[in-house]
């Protein structure tokens, strides 16, 4: 058998990796814009009323799928949250149905949510999810924003660090929801798949969730894709950091405290050292 020198070996490589080229560079995955957020930077904060759009967009369109398992009902009322009463966030863990028991018969049962309850899956187990939609799982959305990312480079993360940019995550979300498009020509996809811009691959299980007019707004937003996408990833961002808001404000705190504490220590260190100098 002949045995390929070092030379050869390269040149197959070399060879392999431009016939690939086309390829690589057909799947190459558009990196998501970067959004306005009102919560970015370390003095941002969450907009209330976009918080309640998006927990009705989720509850309307996303919970048919997704589930948020680390997210009591409770919390909805909690401060840095949405905003809701108490009594509005019981009314709406009331229209859930909680898995419980054993009861005295030794039988689980179904029962209305309670605020201690946390936001339920739509299916029973995750092998009950896989044969409703071909094989794929529908991922549980509680931190689905900081979960997701994308790859900044060189430079950018550096500068992402001094400006404190956190937001990536939440900027694919709503990337991925606005993503959907028709497939590049010469390429055909599986009725169970879908193209979208941004998704590694670009073939995604998730069909397009979201229509205009799907979901009906009080306030007098528009009823775009666009600004439900917007609204729903917001929420997101809220449920995967929940006290994002008073994290900022102990942060800020801090800083101050360890600013006013260097400027004692420094005049503390001068007024001692002072009479040592002055003895020398």
């Amino acid at each position: 058998m002949r045995t390929l020198n070092f030379a050869t070996l390269a040149t197959l490589a070399t060879l392999a990796f431009v016939a690939a080229t086309p390829s690589l560079a057909a799947e190459t995955t558009a990196k998501p814009e970067r959004q306005s957020w009102s919560f970015a930077g370390p003095f941002g904060t969450y907009d209330r009323g976009q918080l309640q759009r998006g927990f009705k967009v989720y509850r309307e369109v996303c919970s048919v799928c997704h589930g948020l398992k680390l997210v009591a009902f409770r919390s909805l009322a909690e401060p840095g949250g949405p905003g809701f009463t108490a009594a509005q966030a019981k009314t709406v863990a009331g229209e859930f149905r909680i898995n419980d028991g054993p009861n005295d018969r030794g039988e689980m049962f179904e029962r209305p949510g309670r605020l201690s309850d946390y936001i339920p899956s739509p299916d029973a187990n995750e092998q009950a999810a896989r044969a409703i939609y071909n094989g794929a799982l529908p991922p549980d959305l509680s931190v689905i924003a900081k979960a997701r990312s994308y790859e900044v480079g060189f430079p950018g993360f550096i500068l992402d660090a001094f400006k404190q940019y956190q937001e990536s995550g939440v900027d694919f979300v709503y990337a991925y929801i606005t993503g959907y498009e028709n497939p590049p020509a010469g390429v055909s996809l599986p009725p169970t798949q879908y193209w979208n811009r941004v998704f590694p691959g670009h073939r995604t299980a998730m069909r397009p969730p979201l229509q205009k007019d799907q979901v009906e707004y009080s306030d007098g937003t528009p009823q775009t894709i666009e600004q439900y996408s917007r609204d729903v990833a917001a929420f997101l961002m809220w449920a995967a950091e929940p006290h994002l808001e008073a994290r900022k404000r102990i942060g800020f705190q801090v800083m101050i405290f360890l600013v006013v504490f260097a400027g004692l220590l420094y005049f503390t260190k001068k007024k001692i050292w002072s009479k040592v100098e002055g003895h020398a």
